[in-house]
């Protein structure tokens, strides 16, 4: 590492004053575009980048740290290099809150938790105590991530296995939609069902922790993991990820808040620094982690990248500051595979070192006998090593799995090893992923009711996104292949399928009842067999799509991130073809995040768009139920699509700048929709937009209650006040439907904060799904507390109330605003 200094050791209780003109301890102090104090009322102003300054602890703090060595030992650990931004912690401050009562607002559960794993911890050997967070090697155990038992206390080890869309690895698992889609639903019944029924799978192979689910935002339209996301807002990710942890966990696995923090690419994200604000920090990127601490998540994973020039697995103000003791988050802290950079990044809040080796098969480890020996030389306490395992043990102890917890019965490794037991544990969890495929379904396009289908005579379906893989649903590893139904994009966040119903099939499946003779070309080149197959027809439909994923796979040139927002295959040209040759033509775009229509969205030929995702091993099915009214379409864009890529604020850095390329984050608050109206650039679709089968008009707003009054906390775990989230405004209004067909509408609730508060125009602050029946209408309620009104003070380091009148929008998008309100504050 470059700098010396740590970014964000606490030591104790954070209570923070205001100091005029001076920024307090951990505050920002300059920066580009900075227009706050310049001087530290304690510490140093230290520059972290060009756009991040922050007042940081002399380097006094640093001595009692031995230098670090930059060789190796022969011994079966090596004794590696601790050279990091962790090195500088006093080896007399453990730098991690304790999660004792001296952590505000600990939930029952965790501290029901706490009581049994203390005793526990009082029992083991420094030793044990280090095996707890030493994961034993790289293909090593059963599953991708493993911790050996602790026979002391009758600790079985932890089984951690991956994915945010099902159990990797393994057979007779199922594949459900990607997080991507379930935002698409706006439906936070069908989030928790999805986080339920995922968490049974988990438990019924025996996986103690589940890797998932993922929530960094849609920074970048064409970032590669978008899809494993909630999209490109931080209040609709947040409660994609509250509601994915709460379902899951209460199935008994453990849950993995990822990837913390700033991972928005997969280009350098292991030699990058993502140079971020305080501000924009809180209020966009780290948001959804508050509300995965505040569904009690077991644990939180920290990424590949730096952030303001510190790995993110030893960043002390995010791990420490931040996590632990902002959020009083009471779990542990695991590397991501491989992101562990130093023994003593344990001293900047790192408790558990993933897969455990320092590379895949090295045999040597930054923890094990490493971090034993730090801590015998003093430069680890006997305080953190014990607030280290009473994290990770209170995590099994908190979902229960201390008693009849399953054993692991699949090895990761090899589907063919006698060890394992083949357990089906898919349930009739298909019937859930088809439901959640049909209401994340966006139709973005009608023209003159073109959907539903009304018994067609023919029909013409036409490109390889309809049809099966020519290598079968699992051929490619990882799914790196475009090829065929994209149910997922590719790398680790995804899982097996036990198969994977093609629109093709379920089209003509359904296409058979009516009698509907049904005509294919299921090339994406062969543009003269496409207009064949269309022309004549009454209705043709063309599948075009878009693929990405992680970075350790290329396909088809794109490495992890996509090159483009352009359709796959020539898609655009595929849509031509047949547009010319039809006049009804139906295009259906299977893609992991936006892609640019300009080419053909505005062609008469083009009665309707509908965007479909990446659903899972269901799609096909999915699909049949909005194309032939068995669903009347509710899905909603979780992102916006521009007219071009060139419209969006943030774009992926593909060319690297010296060994640590930054990325610097000078959008600030200003993503997705967001910047769109900050700087009223008109999208082609709107964040939160998507059409019905019907028509609903709204009204009757009305608006009650006050953010005025009550007493606030200070100090570790002051994030999770009940002074800022307990709700103490409501807001009311009544839905119609104004059409013949029942339907789900799903109306948005968006804040507009005065102007001198520095906000975007509208910020998503609530939403629903709200059956309505045919000529019906109904009431909806919706409430909000002092967080929703708030903004992160970066001088008092704390979360305040916006004052001035701000305006409460309802809305049926981002931009189609039907009732609007006012509250002083």
């Amino acid at each position: 590492m470059r700098f010396s200094l740590p970014l964000g050791v606490i030591i104790g209780a954070q209570v923070v004053t205001c100091v005029s003109a001076q920024a307090v301890l951990w505050g920002q102090c300059g920066g580009q575009g900075w227009t706050g104090p310049t001087t530290c009322s304690e510490g140093v102003c230290t520059v972290s980048n060009p756009y991040y300054s922050q007042c940081l602890p002399g380097t006094n703090t640093a001595t009692s740290v031995p230098p670090p060595s930059s060789t190796t030992t022969s011994t079966a650990i090596s004794t590696a290099s601790t050279t990091s931004s962790a090195s500088t912690a006093a080896s007399s401050t453990s730098s991690s809150a304790s999660p004792s009562g001296t952590v505000l607002n600990i939930s029952p559960q965790w501290a029901a938790a706490y009581a049994k794993a203390s005793p526990a911890v009082a029992k083991m050997s420094l030793q044990d105590k280090v095996n707890l967070a030493t994961g034993v090697g790289w293909e090593n155990g059963h599953c991708v991530g493993n911790t050996p038992a602790v026979s002391s206390i009758g600790f079985p080890g932890l089984c951690l296995e991956d994915s945010p869309v099902g159990v990797r690895d393994s057979d007779l698992v199922s594949v459900f939609p990607a997080a991507i889609n379930v935002a698409a639903t706006f439906n936070r019944t069908l989030m928790n069902q999805r986080g339920v029924a995922m968490g049974q799978e988990f438990k019924g192979k025996g996986v103690n922790v589940a890797l998932g689910p993922m929530m960094n935002l849609m920074r970048a339209s064409a970032a590669g993991r978008n899809w494993e996301g909630f999209g490109g807002d931080p209040y609709l990710s947040g409660e994609g990820a509250f509601e994915t942890i709460t379902g899951m966990q209460s199935s008994g696995v453990q849950a993995t808040a990822k990837h913390y923090i700033n991972n928005e690419q997969e280009h350098f994200r292991e030699t990058s620094t993502s140079n971020v604000d305080d501000r924009t920090q809180h209020e966009l990127y780290a948001l959804p982690f508050l509300r995965s601490v505040q569904a009690n998540v077991a644990a939180v994973m920290c990424s590949y990248n730096q952030i303001n020039s510190s790995f993110a697995c030893e960043n002390n103000k995010m791990l420490t500051g931040v996590l632990k003791q902002e959020y009083g988050f009471q779990g542990y802290v695991m590397s991501d595979w491989w992101a562990t950079h130093s023994t003593l990044g344990i001293n900047a809040g790192l408790d558990m070192t993933m897969p455990g080796d320092i590379s895949a098969s090295s045999g040597t480890t930054y923890f094990g006998a490493n971090l034993t020996s730090a801590v015998n030389a003093g430069s680890v306490t006997q305080a953190r090593i014990n607030d280290m395992a009473t994290r990770i043990l209170a995590a099994w102890y908190l979902l229960g799995q201390d008693s009849g917890y399953p054993a692991v019965n699949f090895d990761a490794w090899n589907n063919a090893a006698a060890f394992n037991q083949h357990i089906n544990v898919q349930s009739t969890h298909g019937t859930l992923i088809r439901q959640i495929d049909a209401a994340s379904t966006v139709l973005l396009k009608n023209t003159n009711g073109a959907l539903p289908l009304k018994a067609p005579k023919t029909i013409a379906i036409v490109g390889n996104g309809a049809a099966n893989s020519s290598r079968g649903a699992n051929g490619y590893t990882d799914r790196g292949g475009d090829d065929g139904v994209l149910g997922l994009g590719w790398g680790s966040g995804t899982a097996n399928f036990p198969y994977l119903i093609s629109p093709l099939d379920a089209i003509t499946s359904r296409a058979a009842t009516d009698g509907t003779v049904v005509s294919s070309s299921t090339s994406d080149t062969d543009l003269t067999g496409a207009k064949t197959a269309a022309t004549g027809k009454d209705v043709a439909f063309v599948f075009i799509t878009a693929d990405s994923g992680e970075g350790y796979i290329t396909v088809e040139g794109n490495a992890g991130d996509r090159n483009s927002l352009s359709a796959w295959h020539s898609g655009d040209a595929l849509v031509a073809a047949v547009a010319a040759a039809n006049k009804n033509t139906v295009v259906v775009v299977n893609s992991v995040g936006p892609i640019n229509m300009e080419a053909w969205v505005s062609n008469t030929n083009v009665t309707a768009i509908v965007s479909i995702g990446v659903p899972g091993q269901e799609a096909g099915h999915g699909l049949v139920d909005v194309l032939y009214g068995a669903y009347n379409p509710s899905g909603r864009l979780p992102y916006t699509i521009g007219k071009s890529i060139n419209d969006y604020s943030a774009q992926v850095v593909f060319n690297q700048a010296g060994a640590i390329t930054p990325i610097p984050y000078t959008e600030g608050l200003f993503i997705d929709y967001r910047h769109f109206d900050q700087a009223a650039i008109t999208p082609r679709f709107e964040f939160g937009f998507g059409l019905s089968y019907t028509t609903f008009s709204y009204s009757g707003l009305t608006i009650s209650g006050s953010t005025a009054g009550g007493t606030r906390q200070s100090g570790p775990g002051s994030s999770l006040d009940p002074w800022l989230h307990t709700p103490v405004v409501t807001v009311s209004f009544s839905i119609h439907n104004n059409g013949t067909v029942a339907g789900n509408e799903v109306p948005q609730l968006y804040l507009t904060f005065p102007a001198s508060a520095n906000f975007a125009p509208k910020n998503l602050k609530g939403f629903d799904s709200v059956f309505v029946g045919a000529g019906a209408q109904t009431t909806v309620t919706m409430q909000l507390s002092r967080f929703d009104f708030s903004t992160w003070n970066v001088v008092t380091q704390r979360w305040e109330v916006v004052t001035g009148t701000t305006t409460i929008s309802i809305g049926a998008s981002s931009r189609d605003i039907r009732l609007t309100g006012t509250i002083a504050n």
